[in-house]
């Protein structure tokens, strides 16, 4: 008897097990992908003015296209942790790019990984620690090379050969195809390097737009009127800013025989080091497309506005030919889900770590609450619940990204967490939905000097803080004054939508546990001295 009683109870635990494996492949598989400085204005899912992107538009055409989606600090580690944790940066130990990020702390990678995911990354991770929480890792050193990269993995250090966009899109296919285990269902967080600066095409896309006029945008020149000191003092405008050598590829000796110095003394290393990462074969085939335009610098060499035109030709050339490569490649990953029958059981996100200014106020870069490095591109597909070509205009934020990837996978969201799941909006569900945004920047001193700054967003209004070394408010009207154009916040029309924007300002201060001034001041000293050790103050 008792024997029997032990087969039927081992039987049961057996059963139990199979139930449980059954209930665990049945959930939803999930591909993260972060591009980096990815600007909505170059994507054609969003606009097609600069270029076409079939391959990424699949997203939007297959799933949901957010119009108003956000990040809460518009620069690259402080977006990624914001990605990782759900939490605003003065929480998530990451405000700026020095910080390095405490891996102690509970991220959705790890949350799934404890909830039986397998989880791996490829690609840009650039938080300074090691990964954690993932079962597979090959991440790129900091900001990574375009060509033939390095790669930090468990076992160490390696070296690549091939484009960066590829060599990342190998890795990633190779995990799904090779290493991942079938009982399971995985997350992949596939992070490309591109299009971040400086904006090295790919061998194969080296002339698409070589020879095609980009268009110009209407603020290239914009002299800022009405709006604080810190858009002036900012050091990201094409016209002052913009390397010569590094970012437009005229080679350092042209510009020592025309005697023009550059903004900063690095640039024309810069663009050396990178230079001779490329093969003999790559030199040459390089040289064939940037030579003649080296030597056409030379000759008519642009003064003043002309020269303001000519940089942000050339920027835009290199920026959109490394987007195809990015979405060429996204395609590849995208056709290998089809044919491997994962599609529909997959959700797949787009974005990236901010957006980006394409001469946009005169400007590259990012970092400013203004819309165009304040919003980012966001594009969700999954078949089992988003209705394939829906558009959502709510105002959604990259801290909601982990509570959305938790919740699809059925995993407990912690309370600490600050985003919100962005699952009711997949049904269209927007009741009690929030009704502004909060933002705060801090890296000021650093590069591009972009004072720190923080404000609120709202449907219609923006309202910024400029701190620290300055004390500056602006406010715009986004229906009327959609480019940022005019400071309205001493206009007396404007008083009534002041107090309101104030008081949503100190409201969110609160919610989001940032309105301590004097934890500010104490950031800031603390930053100074970081600055100061570094001797970059």
């Amino acid at each position: 008897m008792n024997k029997l009683l032990w087969i039927f109870v081992f039987g049961l635990s057996i059963l139990g097990c199979k139930e449980k494996e059954e209930s665990l492949r049945a959930k939803p598989n999930i591909v993260f992908i972060i591009t980096d400085d990815h600007a909505y204005q170059a994507l054609s899912a969003y606009d097609d003015k600069l270029i076409k992107t079939p391959h990424i538009d699949r997203l939007a055409n297959e799933g949901m296209l957010f119009n108003r989606a956000f990040v809460t600090n518009s620069i690259c580690s402080p977006s990624r942790a914001v990605a990782l944790t759900g939490k605003f940066s003065h929480l998530n130990s990451v405000r700026d790019n020095l910080d390095v990020f405490d891996t102690t702390q509970v991220t959705f990678p790890r949350l799934l990984q404890g909830a039986g995911y397998e989880t791996a990354i490829y690609g840009k991770w650039h938080l300074k620690s090691k990964p954690k929480g993932f079962d597979f890792w090959e991440v790129l050193p900091d900001q990574g090379h375009y060509y033939h990269p390095e790669f930090l993995t468990p076992d160490g250090d390696i070296k690549t050969t091939g484009y960066v966009t590829d060599v990342i899109t190998d890795k990633a296919i190779h995990y799904l195809d090779s290493l991942r285990d079938t009982n399971k269902p995985f997350m992949l967080m596939y992070n490309h390097k591109a299009p971040h600066r400086q904006w090295w095409p790919s061998m194969h896309d080296l002339e698409d737009f070589k020879y095609k006029k980009i268009p110009v945008p209407e603020t290239l020149f914009d002299e800022y009127k009405t709006k604080s000191n810190a858009s002036a003092e900012a050091e990201m405008r094409i016209a002052d800013h913009m390397a010569l050598t590094m970012d437009n590829k005229i080679a350092p000796e042209i510009l020592e025989k025309l005697d023009y110095e550059e903004f900063l003394g690095w640039y024309s290393s810069s663009y050396t080091e990178r230079f001779n990462r490329l093969t003999k074969e790559e030199q040459e085939q390089w040289l064939k497309v940037y030579g003649p335009i080296n030597e056409d610098f030379q000759q008519n060499t642009p003064k003043g506005k002309a020269l303001t035109l000519w940089k942000y030709q050339r920027y835009m050339e290199d920026y959109l030919g490394v987007i195809k490569s990015v979405d060429r490649n996204i395609g590849r990953l995208l056709d290998y889900l089809d044919e491997n029958d994962l599609t529909e059981n997959t959700i797949v996100v787009y974005t990236s770590d901010q957006g980006f200014y394409l001469g946009e106020h005169g400007w590259f870069d990012k970092r400013f609450m203004y819309e165009e490095s304040f919003r980012t591109p966001l594009l969700i597909r999954y078949p089992q619940s988003i209705e394939a070509g829906t558009v959502n205009s709510d105002l959604v934020q990259n801290i909601d990204f982990a509570p959305t990837v938790l919740d699809i996978a059925e995993v407990d969201i912690p309370e600490d967490i600050q985003g919100l799941s962005l699952l009711p909006l997949f049904e269209g569900n927007n009741a009690n939905w929030r009704d502004a945004l909060y933002y705060h920047y801090y890296e000021y001193p650093g590069i591009h000097m972009v004072k720190r700054h923080y404000g609120v967003r709202t449907a219609q209004h923006k309202l910024i803080r400029f701190y620290y070394n300055t004390e500056a408010w602006e406010l715009y009207d986004l229906e009327k004054d959609p480019q940022e154009l005019n400071n309205v916040y001493d206009s007396p029309e404007y008083k009534t939508v002041q107090e309101q924007l104030h008081k949503k300002l100190q409201e969110l201060r609160v919610q989001y546990k940032d309105d301590s001034d004097s934890l500010n001041l104490q950031w800031i000293q603390s930053d100074i001295e970081r600055l100061k050790s570094l001797g970059w103050y």
